[in-house]
């Protein structure tokens, strides 16, 4: 339980600080950063993985595809979704990540729904839509979307392949094909080839006119606690804790992360939670209950 507790406990502070360093640092380069950061304390710990570099190198693209979806694309939209949206809208939104993992294993890996994944799927849907719409119809009818909340949408979408990417990797990613890597050893790949990404990203950012960063004791506190907690720490802990509880008890816990960041944002940034946002949680998290619910048929 701890050391599921912890890790959308750190997620969701990294929303809250994305947050506060609007106007400190951009959004893309705060990403880039993070991740150089992260991948600078991983390599003491697992620098093996790049001797030999043939093991990288004859998987590069997949990994390569990891890197761009769970380090580049995934964590660079969170940050500038942040710009516009607020911490409880963007956690929310990733709270749906259930409904967006079944829609990609239906659409491309042949998965067969049941009847109570897509009750699940259509109820967190709706949360969905009631953060987006602000919990008003005409404001949904009305299609005035904030961008912050198309971003993380984006996000969690290229968070589900990522996701099946792990699942169903290639053969030279199984059983004995696959190299002698732990956790920190793929982390850090993902990282290096994230990183690669974030660059790019990065690049466009600055040339299309970032302001500068504007450094205090206060970035450099921001950047080591999301490389430090809310990069290694919490997903160490979460790998071991899904490992212990298995990934159904993981996902009530990871429905953590946008009541604490309504707590975190409440004390922090004064953006009290509104009568919507509780709904559109109950809404997700009844989706997720549902979905989760054994069937009492043959398995």
């Amino acid at each position: 339980m701890l050391l599921l507790t912890l890790p959308p406990l750190m997620w969701a502070g990294n929303a809250v600080v994305g947050r506060l360093m609007v106007g400190q640092v951009p959004p893309l380069t705060l990403n880039l950063m993070r991740w150089v950061i992260t991948g600078l304390i991983l390599l003491p710990l697992a620098w093996r993985a790049l001797v030999p570099f043939d093991d990288v190198r004859r998987r590069w693209p997949h990994l390569l595809l990891l890197g761009l979806l769970g380090v580049g694309l995934f964590n660079s939209l969170q940050y500038l979704a942040l710009v516009t949206s607020t911490p409880i809208n963007v956690t929310l939104v990733a709270s749906s990540m259930p409904v967006w993992m079944l829609a990609v294993g239906t659409l491309f890996y042949g998965e067969r729904p049941t009847r109570a994944q897509l009750l699940g799927a259509v109820l967190g849907l709706a949360g969905v839509l009631v953060v987006i719409g602000r919990g008003s119809l005409q404001t949904l009818l009305a299609v005035q979307f904030v961008a912050g909340d198309l971003f993380i949408l984006v996000a969690v979408i290229g968070w589900a392949f990522y996701s099946w990417l792990l699942a169903r990797p290639p053969a030279h990613m199984r059983g004995s094909e696959r190299p002698p890597w732990d956790w920190s050893a793929l982390l850090l790949v993902q990282v290096l080839f994230g990183c690669a990404a974030a660059s790019v990203f990065t690049l466009g950012e600055q040339l299309a006119g970032a302001p500068p960063i504007r450094w205090s004791w206060g970035v450099v506190a921001a950047l080591a606690y999301v490389s430090l907690g809310a990069s290694i720490m919490a997903y160490r802990c979460w790998g071991l804790g899904v490992a212990e509880g298995g990934p159904t008890l993981a996902a009530f816990f990871n429905n953590l992360t946008p009541l604490a960041a309504a707590l975190f944002s409440a004390l922090l940034l004064g953006e009290a939670p509104r009568p919507y946002h509780a709904l559109a949680f109950a809404l997700i998290v009844g989706g997720i209950a549902v979905s989760v619910r054994r069937s009492r048929g043959p398995a």
